[in-house]
């Protein structure tokens, strides 16, 4: 989740990575600019936990490794850096830095109102960038739904709209999971 744009002055990766070690909450580095990062809800924590748990157990003994919204994804051939709510990797380049990974073939975002645009939009636009990624999944926090941008081989994006009853494929990492198993235990109002 991104929240409103801090006041202040332009930061360069070394700046905002010295800076925010200072912070008592993450910030997303996009054109200079760093954005605080704001809160969830229940819904939005207990689904990112029930993604985490299946795809950490489905890569357990991979080369691939999942990682929560503590680590930044760096943005290819850039200096911008987010907090996505989860992402993998199975690229051997990423274990060249400790603070961030470069090269995701899946990204997860839960939606909540308030960053869905930005999810939808500036930031994938941003994350597309990047030929690494396969798979870039956005669960909504109010209803059963997932969306699914997947770049096919030809390097075109397709979007899946996964619902109630329908099997999510997360071909990036070879993974099929019923809807549901991703909302266990979320109660909707």
């Amino acid at each position: 989740m991104i929240a409103a744009k801090e006041k202040g002055p332009y930061f360069t990766p070394e700046e905002y990575f010295a800076w925010e070690e200072q912070q008592l909450e993450k910030h997303e580095l996009i054109d200079g600019r760093v954005y605080a990062m704001t809160g969830g809800t229940q819904n939005h924590s207990a689904i990112k936990i029930n993604i985490v748990s299946l795809i950490k157990a489905h890569l357990r003994g991979s080369r691939c490794r999942v990682f929560n919204s503590d680590l930044k994804v760096n943005i290819l051939d850039t200096s911008n850096y987010t907090y996505p709510d989860l992402s993998v990797t199975c690229d051997d380049r990423d274990r060249e830095h400790t603070q961030y990974i470069t090269y995701p073939c899946l990204i997860v975002e839960v939606l909540s109102p308030s960053t869905e645009a930005y999810d939808r939009g500036k930031k994938f636009e941003m994350y597309r960038q990047n030929q690494n990624l396969v798979d870039y999944v956005l669960a909504s926090s109010e209803e059963i739904a997932i969306d699914m941008y997947h770049q096919n081989e030809a390097g075109d994006w397709l979007i899946l709209s996964y619902r109630p009853g329908d099997v999510v494929e997360l071909k990036s990492i070879g993974l099929s999971v019923a809807i549901e198993e991703f909302y266990e235990e979320v109660v909707f109002e």
